[in-house]
């Protein structure tokens, strides 16, 4: 039993925020003669009188060349983890930044009370009923992690505690606990672990019964195991040195790890490969995946020394999924042009594409995102004018299918865990920017929904004091661009409101208009909070994604500036209090646009991003590069190495003005190398020409989530926060 529902084909191939601060900021066109090596103790900031001055990266000239042009990367040696130099400069900027932020540890220290205060601090998720067991997390007063927990057969039953992270944590500076897996005696437990942030899990074993855990440990895995039906035998994935995950093993319980026997190897480079169990437990299935296409085989699970059977070979362009139910594997795909997917059915017998016969047909204006399959029902996430919708039919009677109503202009709803398959309830997750996350249960039969559960915030939260509405910008190219937007009300729409505008934009990802009670911290200073759904995303159907990716990359970058532009232009903020954020592939996002409109933007927020584009895609041996020559393109080939290299953040950095900007970063990235941050800014501070703010933090021991922990994360957001208060001369 899995406790966690796969990927759809949809969504599994998407692919998880100038004042000077001190009394002079230097300008950071510093004279070639002052570029040196920094010294070897980590404070290598330069005090001159009262002013502070940046760190200064030694250049080592380092020539690229590809296709007969030539780069010279000034910064490269930067690319060396171990390196105590390279260690040395991150300290340098930590200190930096930490200096210059001086003057705002209070509203700091104020701004994370105020986060962490929001939240419950003695809270329980929803339970969900499994093969008679009610599981469930929940947090203690005080404590960074959660509980996984269970009941058999009732919630009046006693607790059994499957996991207590807080525990496994103590002594770890990092800790992950990821995908509890019960075996199908409801006795055993599989659960990965990582202490590293490099998301390489090793997979522990428990016995429920007698609380002990088992001496089988595997390193170097996604975190999942698969049981198979005999309670001995599970499988699981290896990552290769580059974090690929590349091979599936079956491992049986009580035997050394090294004689695993290996039962799968994805050799293409191009593609990433998983296990998982299907719904009804009938059958154990490996995935291979790319950007464009797909490849599953099948084991029935009673039989897990058997041999894998193909459901249809890969073919490029070929997008499709698996889950099943009766004698049928229900697939959603592209096949035969259906860029927003449809649904087929195929019998298990003969599964292969030329058996697959459509139930649900594909339509232009609604994407097809996943299903959710019961005995009597099926259930449908969908998604149509950038907003998600629920479907609901009735197996014996399709004709009878119906939406479920959301009543509210901008929200997200999502299918929930429903593990029974047999039920008549569905269980679906809704939010919007005002309403807090809320967890209902949705009887199919009788279209009667209730309300587990609404997240709580801690205060005097009233969702009627904000407003919430999605707006329209038109971009260069005429495609309308959704905008969602929320503020407190009482706000005057006179352009002098700060505004932050955050995007991500890429894998096909779509950026759904949710709650944060993080967020109230800047609603309730006055801050407008807007989502540009930008192509890129996937929100307006899949052609949305296909017009922002690749040769087509840019609309991306160009789709955030006319929504920058619009905002200003419908008066709801200037160039003096516009802000712009966002994180890893929405840090290239920020990369791009400050190269290209500096001057709409006062600030700028990019964490963990992804700048260094045309460097890292030509080099294999970093994590993701080959999975994502469909995303980005594959550089070796000239007309995508042009098209990288005329945006690529890092190499089209200029000697001009640009925004404030803080940088974020982890040393244990595993998505997004943190060298990548590491030479955009000492690149920035080399070539611009203004005094304005630009800082690096680097979180010496996290990874590309940031710090472990539902409170230890806050402090960085605290850290941003200020950033931005502090540029409005707003210290409160």
């Amino acid at each position: 039993m899995k406790l966690f529902k796969p990927q759809t084909a949809a969504s599994a191939t998407l692919l998880s925020a100038c004042l000077a601060f001190a009394s002079g900021c230097s300008p950071s066109n510093t004279p070639a003669t002052a570029t040196v090596a920094l010294p070897q103790q980590s404070a290598a900031v330069l005090a001159i009188g009262q002013e502070l001055q940046p760190p200064v990266a030694k250049k080592v000239p380092k020539q690229l060349t590809t296709h007969g042009d030539t780069r010279t990367d000034n910064y490269y040696w930067m690319n060396q983890r171990e390196d105590p130099e390279v260690i040395a400069y991150l300290n340098a900027e930590n200190d930096y930044t930490k200096q210059v932020l001086a003057h705002t540890e209070e509203l700091q220290e104020k701004l994370y009370k105020e986060i962490v205060g929001r939240i419950k601090q003695k809270d329980e998720s929803v339970p969900f009923k499994d093969d008679g067991y009610w599981y469930y997390t929940r947090y203690e007063e005080g404590k960074e992690y959660p509980i996984y927990a269970r009941k058999k057969g009732s919630l009046e039953a006693p607790q059994e505690v499957m996991v207590n992270a807080n525990e496994r944590a103590q002594g770890q500076s990092y800790y992950a606990a990821a995908s509890m897996d019960v075996s199908p005696s409801n006795q055993l437990l599989a659960f990965g672990e990582d202490t590293v942030s490099r998301r390489k899990y090793t997979i522990r074993f428990k016995d429920l019964k007698t609380g002990k855990l088992l001496p089988d440990a595997i390193p170097n895995t996604t975190g999942t195991a698969v049981w198979g039906n005999d309670n001995k035998t599970v499988f699981y994935t290896m990552k290769d040195p580059a974090l690929r995950s590349f091979k599936i093993f079956k491992h049986t319980l009580g035997m050394p790890t090294a004689q695993d026997q290996e039962v799968y190897h994805e050799t293409d480079e191009t593609f990433g490969t998983f296990v998982f169990k299907t719904k009804s437990d009938k059958y154990i299935i490996i995935g291979s995946g790319s950007t464009l296409s797909n490849e599953y085989r099948y084991l029935d699970a009673d039989k897990p020394n058997g041999e894998f059977k193909m459901i249809q070979p890969r073919e490029r362009g070929l997008e499709y999924s698996v889950d099943h139910f009766g004698d049928k594997f229900y697939i959603v795909t592209n096949k035969d042009g259906a860029t927003n997917f449809k649904l087929m059915q195929t019998p298990v017998s003969k599964p292969g594409k030329a058996n697959w016969k459509e139930v649900i047909p594909h339509r232009e204006d609604v994407l097809l995102e996943g299903i959710e399959i019961f005995r009597d029902y099926l259930a449908l996430q969908e998604r149509k004018n950038g907003l998600p919708q629920i479907r609901v039919r009735k197996w014996a009677d399709p004709k009878t299918d119906y939406y479920v109503d959301f009543g509210e202009e901008a929200y997200t709803a999502y299918i929930g865990t429903n593990p029974d398959f047999d039920s008549k309830t569905l269980r679906y997750e809704y939010s919007s920017l005002t309403t807090p996350n809320s967890t209902y249960d949705f009887n199919m039969q009788t279209k009667e929904r209730e309300l587990l559960k609404r997240q709580e915030v801690v205060g005097d939260f009233n969702p009627e004091n904000y407003e919430a509405k999605r707006i329209y910008a038109t971009a260069e190219d005429g495609t309308k661009i959704p905008v969602s937007l929320v503020y407190k009300k009482g706000i005057q729409l006179n352009g002098n409101n700060p505004t932050l505008l955050y995007a991500y934009g890429s894998y096909g990802y779509s950026t759904n208009p949710s709650f944060s009670s993080v967020r109230l911290s800047l609603l309730d200073r006055g801050f407008v909070f807007a989502i540009a759904h930008i192509r890129g995303g996937q929100e307006m159907g899949r052609q949305w994604y296909e017009n922002g990716k690749m040769l087509k990359k840019k609309n991306t970058f160009t789709d955030f500036t006319d929504a920058a532009q619009f905002l200003i232009d419908q008066h709801y903020t200037n160039p003096d209090k516009l802000f712009a954020q966002g994180g890893s592939a929405g840090g290239l996002l920020m990369g791009a646009v400050v190269n290209m409109h500096p001057e709409l933007f006062k600030g700028v927020l990019a964490a963990v991003p992804f700048v260094d584009v045309v460097t890292t895609m030509l080099d294999t041996s970093i994590p993701l590069t080959t999975g994502e020559f469909d995303e980005w393109g594959n550089p070796a080939e000239k007309q995508y190495y042009d098209y990288m290299l005329s945006y690529s953040p890092y190499d089209n950095v200029e000697a001009k003005a640009y925004p404030n900007m803080l940088v974020t970063t982890g040393l244990h990235d595993s998505q997004v190398q943190y060298w990548e941050p590491a030479k955009w800014v000492a690149k920035l501070r080399d070539m611009k020409t203004d005094n304005h703010t630009l800082l690096l933090h680097t979180n010496m021991v996290a990874g590309h989530g940031g710090a472990s922990g539902r409170f230890e994360r806050y402090k960085e957001t605290a850290l941003q926060y200020a950033f931005l208060l502090n540029l409005l001369e707003q210290n409160q």
